[in-house]
């Protein structure tokens, strides 16, 4: 039998272990709970109406407000339940069952039913309306049929395949069909509380918002959410370093290496991002350029020649600062299931470039390179002015293509007036630019492979394909677009990669690295690639 007096001092021992857990305990809630996250907009929302959504503001403030039924998770890049806890696609492609979550509200307190995605998917199919969302889902003439089997059941029917139609939901905000706040009646985490013109968006907690933690507490855990409309780059890194706003989504890699000098701990590289810089011959027909320069540019072998003869590592390790890497092909390494693991990066060899160049008649005299006709080789590279990382890329294409013979005169243009000679006049003969990938599809780049496409950039709007390999590629890309086995379209797409690694019509450079920083207040950020990269698991956001 104890002592009464270590009985007593083991009760006061489990005493205070309880209050300190207790205390843990209540500190891990305080800090998983309210607070306000800030950040900033780089332009004005130009709409609040998530079916009119195109500008980058409008698009962050949907993420942010819109419930949807699927949501690809921006860290796997795999497809979740959201509204519909489960969906199954037709094997024609055509049509999506979902199977609805029950008892769930609009922010402002009206019942979330069937009716309300019916409603949204009438709206979204409207020609009059317009929607850059819906015209992912137009995949022939014809109307879209939804069905409502139950409160909680539906089946939308669309006239022809759509390619990855469960994935194109992810972009989709359910609308109420009966609340009288329309568009503003939300069923994501947050809702707009307030706008100033100009200044800032407020949004609040959602009330009403379905989702809860492991623990059973009821998510968001952020109470609001301060979005600053700020275009200058410079002054929201300053505000970031003054503790005014607490994260960048995307920063470019001289402010990442700025910041992270004084403070590593706050910036984040999550590698590859999506988004590519390349360049391109001209190669339309009637452009206003000389006969036997159009022979080079639509020559393969020259074009891989060219490509050859670039030295990416040094233009990912010195214009970038090492936050790049050398591009393989139209599809980043980043995005997990479509890119083809076959491709390899191109060989950086001077040596190799100029020999498949003799091959094809070129000769090198006294340093210059001159063709079967004696003409030197000789282009001019066009860029946007004011962007210092291709300012730099190009001085540096300059300077390895002058080793192969090759002078490449830089030329920088305002944009407007690059874009004019891109797509109007032709009045050029090389550019140097990026393409931004916002999403991981194939169908998303339909308007860049298609050959009478506007934005087939080395030779836009073809009325038929004038070489077998673009031919192939209309056929391919066809084909994906209109299966519904994932496997058929990636080997599909796979092909295409090829075709275009192979032909070169563009020169792929470099995919930057996905930068952002995140203050030491935020807690649950796991920086990614896919946009929103700070912010794609806002519901585990904390700010203390």
């Amino acid at each position: 039998m104890r002592p009464p007096e270590k009985v007593g001092r083991m009760k006061f021992v489990k005493a205070v272990a309880l209050s300190i857990f207790v205390a843990s305990l209540a500190a891990f809630a305080a800090a998983q709970s309210g607070g306000e996250l800030r950040f900033c907009l780089r332009s004005e929302p130009k709409t609040f109406d998530p079916l009119k959504v195109e500008d980058d503001a409008s698009v962050a403030i949907r993420y942010l407000t819109g419930g949807v039924l699927v949501r690809m998770n921006r860290q796997t890049q795999v497809l979740e339940p959201e509204l519909a806890q489960s969906w199954k696609v037709s094997k024609d492609g055509k049509q999506i069952t979902f199977k609805l979550r029950s008892g769930i509200s609009f922010s402002d307190g009206t019942p979330f039913s069937a009716e309300d995605v019916a409603y949204t998917v009438q709206q979204l199919m409207d020609p009059n309306l317009h929607s850059p969302t819906g015209d992912a889902f137009r995949s022939g003439p014809g109307n879209v049929e939804t069905k409502i089997i139950s409160p909680t059941q539906i089946s939308i029917t669309f006239p022809a395949p759509v390619a990855g139609l469960d994935r194109q939901f992810d972009q989709v905000a359910i609308l109420s069909a009966h609340s009288p706040k329309k568009e503003m009646a939300v069923l994501g985490p947050f809702m707009v509380a307030d706008y100033q013109p100009g200044s800032t968006v407020l949004l609040k907690r959602n009330p009403n918002y379905w989702k809860r933690d492991a623990q059973g507490r009821q998510l968001p855990y952020l109470d609001s959410i301060r979005l600053d409309i700020q275009p200058n780059r410079d002054v929201e890194l300053l505000r970031f370093k003054r503790g005014e706003i607490d994260l960048i989504n995307s920063l470019d890699s001289e402010y990442f290496d700025k910041l992270g000098a004084a403070s590593p701990q706050l910036v984040h590289d999550a590698g590859p991002s999506l988004d590519s810089e390349q360049m391109w011959f001209d190669q339309v027909s009637k452009a206003p350029i000389a006969s036997y320069k159009k022979t080079w540019f639509r020559s393969p072998a020259f074009r891989r020649a060219i490509s050859q003869a670039i030295n990416r590592d040094d233009l990912s390790r010195i214009v970038f600062r090492g936050h790049a890497q050398p591009a393989i092909g139209p599809v980043s390494s980043a995005n997990k299931f479509w890119f083809n693991a076959k491709l390899k990066p191109q060989t950086y060899s001077p040596d190799s470039a100029l020999k498949a160049l003799q091959s094809e008649g070129f000769r090198l005299e006294n340093g210059t390179l001159k063709d079967k006709d004696g003409n030197a080789v000789e282009f001019s590279l066009i860029t946007n002015a004011g962007n210092k990382y291709r300012e730099r890329m190009a001085a540096m294409i300059q300077d390895d293509l002058q080793k192969i013979g090759v002078r490449v005169n830089v030329v920088t243009l305002d944009f407007p007036s690059l874009i004019e000679r891109m797509t109007q006049t032709f009045d050029y003969e090389a550019i140097l630019l990026g393409l931004t990938n916002v999403g991981l599809d194939p169908n998303e780049q339909m308007n860049v492979w298609l050959s009478s496409s506007e934005n087939h950039q080395w030779n836009p709007q073809e009325k038929a394909p004038e070489t077998a390999w673009e031919a192939e590629i209309d056929q391919l890309m066809r084909a994906q677009a209109s299966s519904a086995d994932p496997r058929k379209r990636k080997e599909a797409f796979d092909q295409v990669q090829e075709i275009v690694v192979e032909q070169a019509p563009f020169i792929y450079l470099v995919n930057r690295n996905a930068l952002s920083a995140v203050a030491a207040s935020v807690h649950g950020a796991s920086p990614v690639i896919l946009a929103p990269q700070t912010y794609w698991n806002i519901e585990s956001l904390s700010v203390h």
